[in-house]
C-alpha cells in the first residue's frame, strides 16, 4: 500500500472533521467534545488511548515492529473567545467562540495522519511508537505546561517531540524550519502606581497618578531602544491604562498593565530588572508608590539543531527543496508547545496557510483553515516518523 492512494479519500474525510470541529469551537481546557472525536477516531483506528492529561488532553499511541524508539507528535484543539464573522456553512455555531487559529486544522491533519501510519503500520515502512498528543488550552492557560505536570514525558517516554503549526503569509506549499528560538517568550506585566488624590485645579495638594503613570509608559520604551543590545529581539508593550472616573478629580491610583517578549532568559532577567530600576525612579521622582510584577507565561519556544536540521530534511523531500525556508524571522508570539521543547529535544514547524487575503490572519475574526495544507501536513508527519523510527 502506497501513501499516494490513501492521500485523496483521507483528505476528504480528514476535511470534513475538520469542518465539524470548525463548527463546534471550544475553549481551553473545556474542549470536550473535541477530544471524544478524537478518541473515537483513534480508537477505531486500533490505536491505544490515554485521557484525562489536563482534563480534556487525548494521548494516542500506535506500536510498529520491534524498535525501541519512540517519538510525540503534538496538535493542539482550543479555540478562542471571538466571534466569527465569517458566511460560510461551516462557521461557528458557538456565540464568542471561533477556531481563529487553525487548531482544528492541527487537529485534524494529526488524525490523518494517524489515520495513515495505522494503516501504513503492516506494510514495514517504520518500527517504534509514535505518541500522537491532542493537547488542550494552548491559547494562554499553558495547557501544554499542565499535561507536562501531569506526567506526560514519564507515562509516554518519547526521545522527541514534534510540532506545527500553520502559518497565514506564507503561501500553500511552503514550509519555515527554523533553527533556535522561534516564538518568543511571554511575560505579563501589571503596575499600580499610588499617589494622592486631589482637585484638579489645586495640582501642586496632590501626587498626580496620571502624569508619573504617563511618564512611566514612555520611560519603559528604553529598556528596548536604550538597554537592549541592537541584534537582541524584544518588545515591551503597555496596553492597558486605567486611572479616574471624574474630570475634576486626580485620582488616588492608576493601575497599567501589558506584556513583554523575549527570546532568552539573559534578556527576560535584563528587562524584569530595568522595569524595577525605572519604576523605582519613576516613584520618587514624582513622590509616588509603585508596586509592580513581572508574571513569568510562556518560555521562549527553541528548535533543537539535531531535529531541525532532521525535519528540514524531511520537509524538503515532501515538498521539494526551493519550498522550505530557514531564514524566516522569529515571531514574536508565544506558543506553549514551548514546555515540551523544554522537557525533550524537538522541532515546531510553520506550513504555509496562504498569504492572508481578506484579513484571512491568525486570531483575527475572517479567519479560516485552509483545508489545502491536510496532504501536505499528513505527509509531513507521515514521512517524519519514517525517518524517525525506521523499520527494525
Amino acid at each position: 500500500m502506497k501513501l499516494d492512494d490513501l492521500i485523496p479519500d483521507l483528505h476528504f474525510r480528514t476535511a470534513a472533521i475538520r469542518r465539524d470541529i470548525h463548527a463546534h469551537p471550544e475553549l481551553s481546557f473545556g474542549e470536550w467534545r473535541t477530544a471524544d472525536i478524537v478518541a473515537k477516531k483513534l480508537e477505531a483506528l486500533g490505536i491505544e488511548i490515554h485521557r484525562g492529561l489536563a482534563g480534556t488532553g487525548v494521548v494516542g499511541t500506535l506500536r510498529a515492529g520491534s524498535g525501541a524508539r519512540a517519538i510525540g507528535l503534538r496538535a493542539d484543539m482550543d479555540a478562542l473567545p471571538l466571534e466569527e464573522l465569517n458566511a460560510f456553512e461551516h462557521r461557528s455555531t458557538h456565540a464568542g467562540q471561533m477556531h481563529a487559529c487553525g487548531h482544528d486544522g492541527h487537529t485534524a491533519m494529526l488524525l490523518g495522519a494517524a489515520e495513515a501510519l495505522a494503516a501504513l503500520r503492516d506494510e514495514g515502512r517504520f518500527g517504534g511508537t509514535v505518541h500522537f498528543i491532542f493537547q488542550p488550552a494552548e491559547e494562554g492557560d499553558g495547557g501544554g505546561r499542565v499535561m507536562v505536570e501531569q506526567g506526560l514525558f514519564e507515562k509516554f517516554p518519547m526521545q522527541s517531540v514534534f510540532g506545527l503549526h500553520n502559518w497565514p503569509g506564507l503561501p500553500v506549499g511552503q514550509m519555515a524550519v527554523m533553527p533556535g528560538p522561534v516564538m518568543a517568550g511571554t511575560d505579563r506585566l501589571e503596575i499600580v502606581v499610588t499617589g494622592r488624590g486631589g482637585h484638579a485645579a489645586m495640582p501642586h495638594q496632590a501626587a498626580d497618578t496620571v502624569v508619573a503613570g504617563a511618564s512611566l509608559v514612555q520611560a519603559l520604551q528604553t529598556l528596548v531602544s536604550r538597554n537592549t543590545e541592537p541584534f537582541e529581539p524584544a518588545v515591551l508593550s503597555v496596553t492597558r491604562f486605567h486611572a479616574g472616573h471624574a474630570d475634576n478629580v486626580l485620582p488616588e491610583e492608576a493601575r497599567l498593565g501589558g506584556t513583554v517578549r523575549t527570546f532568552t532568559t539573559a534578556q527576560q532577567t535584563l528587562m524584569e530588572t530595568g522595569i524595577g530600576r525605572i519604576c523605582e525612579g519613576i516613584a520618587a521622582a514624582y513622590g509616588v508608590k509603585i508596586d509592580w510584577v513581572m508574571e513569568r507565561g510562556y518560555p521562549p519556544t527553541i528548535n533543537s539543531a539535531a531535529e531541525t536540521a532532521l525535519c528540514s530534511a524531511v520537509a524538503k523531500q515532501v515538498l521539494g527543496s526551493d519550498k522550505v525556508h530557514s531564514d524566516l524571522r522569529p515571531s514574536m508570539g508565544a506558543e506553549d508547545f514551548a514546555y515540551l521543547l523544554r522537557e525533550r529535544p524537538g522541532c515546531y514547524v510553520w506550513l504555509g496557510n496562504g498569504m492572508g487575503v481578506g484579513g484571512c490572519m491568525l486570531h483575527s475574526p475572517h479567519y479560516d483553515f485552509n483545508d489545502e495544507l491536510i496532504p501536505l501536513g499528513i505527509r509531513y508527519w507521515v514521512a517524519l516518523v519514517e525517518e524517525l523510527l525506521p523499520p527494525g
